[in-house]
């Protein structure tokens, strides 16, 4: 039986509505929400057939998961996302695609597909989650970074980018120690930044699950907000990763990171300036620099 939506709930915000039942959601259903949290803007011009090719699930599991959500079926659901549509206010513009490429050249083809993982990262990334991130690593006494593969280096972008404006950071290394083992000197008062991109590794959702155990704030950087990292993480953000190759594409997770060490920077201006200037005078007056 579906749970009937009051009107007060009719103003809710559908993507964070999707998100708060998702946990009890049968697997099928879970695969037709993941559709909707990645097309929000698009999935309102989709007829019912079309969600259901793309998603690769059955007419009758969107009804369901519609009614799941407390509409009366996926008519209703369509008007609702119609309606975020038509209120969503572009913050951004969007980068120019490459309409007239090749596509028959490799070169052409990552740069389009980064140049879409860009705009849909740019255009979906909750502001206000994206603020509370920069809030959250400013106020912690030392922010560690984490990940496996492709994710261990973003990890450590992250950490030296943060140390570069005057934020106390380190990345764990996957090494002689274990995550658990580096996570045994992090306190609640510390940060950890854990990357997690498909596949998901058990190690990295081992330790954020026990760092959430021990009231260690998380920030989840994945894929999509239903990743299983999200579940344990206080805040998330979700990167476009998907590459012509079976590995994940970095382009729009580097973008998302420069963005985020430039919003702590200007928030911590003063702190971030004083301290590129005294680390470009050490390099300087060590000989650290080439000359001509």
């Amino acid at each position: 039986m579906r749970t009937k939506i009051t009107k007060e709930q009719r103003g809710f915000d559908l993507k964070k509505l999707i998100l708060s039942r998702y946990p009890s959601l049968p697997e099928n259903q879970r695969k037709a929400a993941d559709f909707l949290l990645q097309h929000l803007h698009d999935a309102p011009f989709f007829s019912i057939i079309e969600i259901e090719k793309r998603s690769g699930t059955s007419k009758a599991t969107i009804v369901r998961l519609s009614q799941n959500l407390g509409y009366t079926g996926f008519q209703e659901l369509r008007a609702k996302l119609m309606e975020g549509v038509q209120s969503a206010i572009q913050l951004a513009e969007k980068f120019p695609l490459l309409e007239t490429a090749d596509y028959k050249e490799a070169l052409s083809i990552v740069a389009h597909q980064d140049v879409k993982n860009i705009n849909q990262t740019i255009n979906h990334i909750d502001r206000r989650t994206f603020d509370d991130v920069a809030r959250m690593i400013l106020r912690a006494r030392h922010v560690y970074t984490l990940g496996l593969g492709i994710s261990s280096l973003m990890s450590q972008i992250l950490a030296y980018s943060l140390n570069q404006v005057a934020v106390r950071a380190t990345a764990f290394v996957h090494d002689y120690e274990t995550f658990l083992e580096q996570l045994a000197f992090v306190t609640p008062s510390d940060l950890v930044c854990a990357f997690s991109f498909p596949p998901y590794s058990k190690e990295t959702l081992n330790l954020v699950a026990t760092a959430k155990k021990k009231r260690i704030p998380v920030i989840g950087i994945t894929d999509r907000l239903t990743a299983p990292i999200t579940f344990y993480s206080k805040k998330s953000l979700a990167i476009r990763s998907q590459n012509v190759l079976f590995t994940n594409s970095f382009s729009a997770i580097s973008v998302v990171i420069n963005a985020l060490v430039t919003e702590v920077a200007m928030r911590n201006k003063n702190k971030a300036m004083k301290m590129s200037k005294e680390i470009d005078q050490l390099l300087t007056d060590s000989g650290y620099y080439a000359t001509e």
